[in-house]
């Protein structure tokens, strides 16, 4: 346990940060699924020139992926483990979705996959630290009650 203490913990903040910015990617997913279902002449090319689906497919895909994305960065905030590891799945799925989505939208795709790999690296490589913190957390709360029976 002294190990998991001294082992970098600071870290934690960084997984913190990457919900939040699953929660702020979430919404730029959703809005570019409504825009995508009601208002396609935002977007710079044609339908027609489009990868794989039409507007309204593409529309309803942002739609689930926000949501579920924002979910699960609810999750990673409140410290749910599972939320780690469907957060780097679906951040992942999500920038490949944006790569296909590309021509429509370069700017907002582009800055939506860089957020995406942040996402990713900040819950592959220091989500473990937020696990060692929950298992500090726990022993300590342990600690506290039999302290309290004791005494």
């Amino acid at each position: 346990m002294a190990e998991a203490r001294s082992g970098g913990l600071g870290w934690t903040g960084f997984v913190g940060i990457a919900g939040i910015l699953m929660v702020m990617v979430g919404a730029f997913d959703v809005f570019m699924g409504f825009v995508a279902l009601f208002q396609e002449e935002f977007f710079l090319v044609p339908e027609s020139r489009l990868l794989l689906l039409d507007y309204a497919s593409w529309g309803a895909v942002h739609l689930i992926f926000g949501l579920v994305l924002a979910a699960t960065g609810i999750g990673v905030i409140f410290g749910q483990t599972w939320a780690l590891v469907v957060g780097v799945v679906i951040a992942a799925i999500n920038a490949i979705t944006q790569v296909a989505f590309l021509s429509a939208y370069p700017l907002l795709s582009i800055i939506v996959i860089i957020l995406d790999v942040a996402i990713i690296y900040a819950l592959a490589v220091h989500g473990k630290e937020l696990a060692a913190l929950e298992e500090i957390d726990t022993s300590v709360s342990d600690e506290i009650k039999r302290t309290r029976r004791a005494g």
